[in-house]
This record gives C-alpha cells, structure tokens and sequence, in this order.
C-alpha cells in the first residue's frame, strides 16, 4: 500500500477510492465536506460513506492499509505534518509512527504485515556520502535530504536512512524487506532500493533514459519492482529483481506517457495512458506478451486500477461531465461531488502549426451572441502536465459568464511525447508564450474570438506564463489574472524547495549564479515596467513552491511602473485551501475579467515604444535554455 497525494490549487479534485487488498469491499476517498476536501471510507456493501477527518484546511493524502487502517496526512499551513491512521470503523487518531517528526512528507508504504514507511524531507547542513544514502539514527541530516523512517504500524519509528535531494517513496515490497524511492528521473540516481535496515540494494540510472519507480508486485517473494522508462522516444515498462538490471518489455511501447500498475495476480499489468488530451487503458499479459485495449468511453481517464477477478475501477471525465467513478463490473462506487451539467457553449479542437509541430488547443465557445466574444487563456501548470478533455468549473464558469476559454497545450506540456516535452528551443516561458501567442492568432484569423479582448489565467507555473506574456507581449493582452505564480525566476530558485531547485537547474542548464542572463531573460520581473494591462495576483503567505516575497518584489515593480493591479493575498499554502478561498478567488477573478474585457471599450492594449518592443524581441530569441529536464510520466 502506498499513499495517495489529492493536493491541488482546485478545493477538491477527484480521485479514485483507493481499495483496501485485505477486503476489497473496504475503501478509502476524499470528497467534499463543507467546501474542504476530507477523507472519507465506503463500505461496497452497505453503500455507506463515513468521514473520517475534519480539519479547519482539508485533508489531502489518505491511504488504506491491507488491514483496513485508513491513514491521512496531518498537516499544518506550511504542509509540514505527521501521519495518523484509525480503524476503519472509526475509533481513536493514533500516529502511524511516533518519533517522527512533523516534516513535508515524500510518502507513505506499509508492508502486507504491518510495516510502516515514511519518507519525509529534511534540512541541515551536512550532505550525505558518495552513494548518496546515509544509514542510522545518529547520521546529521543534510540541506533538501529526505529521511526514511520504518516500525511497525503504532510503533516507534527508527531513522534508517538518508538520500541526498528530493526522492519519494515508491512502494514498499509484500514482505516489507524491500524499499523503492524515486529521484530525479534522468539522474544517476533515478531510482534507490533500500533494505528494510537502510541498507544499499541497489542504484538504477536515468542517464540513459529517464526511470521512474511504480510499486512492488504483490504475493512476491523475489522483489519485482515496476518501472517505467523513457526509451528512444518511447515509453515502455520495465521489470526490476535484487541483483539484475531492468529488463524493459519492448512490445509494450507508447509514444506518449503512460504510469501502470500490478494485477492483482502479479502476471499481468494495467496500463493507462495519455495521448493529446485524452486517455485510455490497456492490459499488458507478462506471460503472453499481449497488449488488449479495455473499453472505456472517450474522454479523459484521470486513474485507474485493477482488483481482483479481472475488474477495473477508473475515474472517467470530459469536458461535458464531472468526474465519475466507474467500475467494469458494476460495483458501487462512491458519489462524486458535482451534478451532471450540461457545458455552456460548444466545444472544439484546434491544431496551430508551430516550429516543433502543431500546438493543440481546446477551445469552448460560449453560446453565440451578436458579436465575437472575449477570449480567456487558461493556462495549465507543469510545466510538465497538460490540460485534457475533462470536466473544469472554471472553464464552465467563464463559459457561462460569456466567455470563449482557449486551453493551450504548449510545448513543454506531457501527453504529446518526449520530443515535445523538451522543446524549449526559444528559452524557458519564452517558447510557450509564443505557442499562446501563435494559437491567440489563429483563433483571431478564424473570427472565434475578439482580438480587442483577450486575457489570460494560469496558477503556479500557468501563472508564470501568464506574467511573463503581459510583460514580453503586452500589445496582445488586454488583462491578467496569475495566481501562487513565479515572478522572479531567480529568487523563486534560492527561497524554493529542493525539488523545483533541481528542476529549475535542468530547465536553465546551471543555477542562478552559474547562468545569470538565462534567469533573467525568462524572469517576468524582468519586464515589469513593460506590463500595460491590468492584473489581478492571487498569492499564498506559506507558499513554499511559488514563494510570496518573490511575489511582493514583482508587485512593487509593477506599482512603481504605475501598472493597474489588484492583489489577493490567501492564509495558505501553495497546494490545496478551502472551498471559501476558492469561491472568493473564482468570484474575484470572473469580475476583475468581465470589467477589463466587456465593461471596458474594446480597444486594442497600449503598446511601448517600437524601441522597447524590439529590445524584447531579441531577448526572445537569444541563447536558447537548456532542455534536459526532470519529468514524471
């Protein structure tokens, strides 16, 4: 068993119930409690729901052990925490391990007898040694390490190890003696197994093709460990044992990213991938070498898994309907929150040429009126993620509201293959503004929207490009809403965590220090002055990812350059906040939009001086970013 992480900017987001292996009747779920997210377990035969947590700032991550424990994170607003379980029936919150202490947690995993795992993140000062694994209790934790800890379930936890940087634990193996974490998927240390004691098993490489763990096979005593690996463009799943190297199953191949998990008879594997915006599922037979296509209904497939007896529960959305949970042989599932709806408008598809191919865009047209309508990009984050045909209240919002919404898979984004996943060719933000700025054309050209009014909403890494564009384009946009965004490149990398240090080193090619101008070049701060239209900045006072001062810092640029601008500031983090905080930024954000886009004369945005635009140009095309970049499929 391992833990399931719900965090996200939305209050709640759908997620399949996860299945207790002892008693498959027995899940666990998160639903929606008041406007919070909360853990909940479903008893299949009774059709009943019981809420398990109730906290002031939802409960994201829960689990169900082979016993039926439930357990959940325990977190404060600045994501730090312990793990707590109780029977599944109900009973006292007990603490999955005492001694451990309140940190970020990088997993959960327990044993088939009740062993317990915990990764958790670390500071200090020290680094770990040449394996990059430090062992027992007395060993100095080092600057962004994560510590292990492992004791039965209620027991005393025992500090075994150490890794150095960011990692996540993977799975722990049936008898508890084996324990996969993954790190940076194109590293030399992409994937660490560990023994129960701490001890060194193995170190799998991603130098040759970036490798990401996904579990142990179950009722299996030679420690088979799932893999999934980039290969020549290609995705394809690998198998791991003690003493080998993976052994990749080359007719087992996508071309676009996929993650699997076990059957529940170790022999076979269920494959869900994802392919321009849309997903299917696929049984790999180990014995058989056969690849067979499980029927699911067009659309989006945001999990899967396989269960006994040959069933498979998956989590089915598109653009029309709410996520619902759907299981191949009819067992009852728990509700979804959210009513069926029918969208406003109509949905299309676009394909923009581009230099590294088509950008692919789906656009929602509100329903038609006298004249063409306002345009919202909503930007999707990542930037290794997409935007998919699934359901989006904020798109129906803005659909209902009168507006046309474009959400544009830009280069960068997954589901489109690796080539495209590294194609930065015009530098970081740089090449996907220019996918935003290429669709926006198109969708002009093709009269579906108003070129006077276009604006543009992304969080976290969407948000970024959203203030990156107002400020490197600003004859395009007419508004801007960037909520929990990067603005300053550089200082997001020194007050940032670990994780989004490396990511940032391998999408800039070094650090700040080491390549001063690539950071700046990619900095929306950078062109502060150069914003004419204006901007809402939803911010998070505890955001670790998307640190507030660096926001602060762009927002006294923008007042200094007498930019209009509005700021929202959130008493959260930078995942996860409660149905309030959502409903008061959806709110803040469709008003500030429908006052700079309809209410206002439609003329086209102020522009700088021809000087400062060609300035901008060339800060475009200069030295291209590094493209080697840590991803996850």
């Amino acid at each position: 068993m391992t833990a399931t992480d719900r965090g996200s900017f939305e209050v709640f987001r759908a997620a399949l119930p996860e299945v207790c292996d002892g008693d498959p009747t027995r899940m666990v779920f998160t639903g929606d409690a008041a406007g919070r997210c909360e853990i909940f377990t479903w008893d299949a035969r009774t059709a009943r729901a019981r809420q398990v947590t109730d906290r002031p700032g939802g409960t994201f991550h829960a689990a169900i052990d082979g016993d039926g424990h439930v357990w959940w994170f325990d977190e404060d607003e600045h994501g730090a925490g312990i793990w707590r379980y109780q029977p599944f029936a109900g009973g006292p919150d007990l603490p999955g391990l005492p001694g451990v202490p309140s940190a970020r947690t990088h997993g959960l995993a327990v044993s088939d007898d009740g062993q317990v795992a915990l990764a958790v993140a670390e500071t200090g000062t020290e680094t770990g040694t040449g394996t990059g694994t430090q062992t027992g209790p007395g060993t100095a934790a080092g600057s962004g390490g994560t510590a292990l800890y492992t004791g039965p379930r209620g027991g005393t936890g025992r500090r075994v190890a150490r890794l150095d940087g960011h990692a996540d634990l993977a799975g722990i193996s049936p008898d508890g003696g084996l324990l996969a974490l993954g790190g940076q998927a194109r590293s030399a240390r992409a994937v660490t197994v560990l023994r129960a004691d701490g001890e060194p098993c193995a170190v799998l490489s991603g130098e040759s093709g970036a490798l990401w763990p996904l579990g142990f096979a179950p009722d299996d005593k030679a420690g088979t460990l799932l893999l999934v690996r980039e290969r020549d463009g290609r995705y394809l799943p690998a198998l791991w044992q003690p003493g080998t190297d993976p052994v990749e199953l080359p007719w087992c191949a996508f071309d676009t990213e996929i993650t699997a998990r076990w059957c529940p008879d170790g022999r076979a594997l269920l494959i869900r991938q994802e392919r321009h915006g849309r997903g299917t599922l696929h049984l790999a037979d180990l014995d058989a070498r056969t690849l067979t296509t499980v029927p699911t209904p067009p659309g989006t497939l945001l999990d899967a898994a396989p269960r006994p007896g040959g069933e498979v529960h998956y989590l089915w959305t598109d653009s029309a309907h709410p996520a619902r949970a759907r299981s191949t042989a009819g067992t009852a599932l728990p509700p979804m929150p959210g009513a069926e709806v029918r969208l406003p408008g109509t949905g299309r598809e676009l394909w923009t040429p581009g230099p590294d191919g088509p950008v692919h865009t789906l656009v929602t047209l509100p329903e038609p009126g006298p004249h063409r309508p306002p345009c919202v990009f909503l930007v999707h984050g990542g930037p290794a993620d997409h935007d998919r045909d699934a359901y989006d209240g904020i798109v129906h919002s803005l659909a209902a509201s009168g507006f046309a919404v474009a959400r544009v898979n830009y280069r960068g984004s997954t589901g489109y293959g690796p080539a495209w996943r590294e194609a930065f060719s015009e530098g970081v933000g740089l090449t996907q503004i220019a996918d935003l700025a290429s669709v926006r054309a198109d969708l002009v050209d093709r009269g579906w929207i108003d070129g006077r009014a276009t604006a543009l909403w992304g969080t976290s890494w969407g948000g970024y490009l959203a203030l990156l564009a107002l400020g490197v384009q600003p004859e395009l946009w007419r508004a801007g809403v960037a909520v929990k965004p990067v603005a300053d490149c550089a200082e997001a990398f020194h007050a940032g965590t670990p994780a989004l240090r490396a990511l940032d080193e391998r999408l800039f090619g070094g650090t700040p220090d080491q390549v001063p101008e690539r950071y700046a070049r990619s900095s929306p701060s950078h062109y502060a002055a150069r914003v004419r239209a204006p901007l809402l900045v939803v911010a998070a006072e505890y955001d670790l990812k998307c640190p507030p001062e660096q926001v602060r810092g762009y927002l006294r640029a923008l007042a200094a350059a007498g930019v209009p601008n509005e700021a929202m500031w959130l008493a959260t983090g930078h995942d996860g906040y409660d149905g309030g905080d959502h409903v008061a930024v959806l709110r803040r954000a469709i008003t500030f939009l429908a006052r700079e886009l309809r209410d206002r004369p439609r003329t086209a945005p102020q522009t700088p001086a021809a000087t400062g635009r060609q300035e901008a140009g060339q800060r475009t095309r200069a030295a291209p970013a590094s493209t080697s970049r840590p991803h996850a499929p």
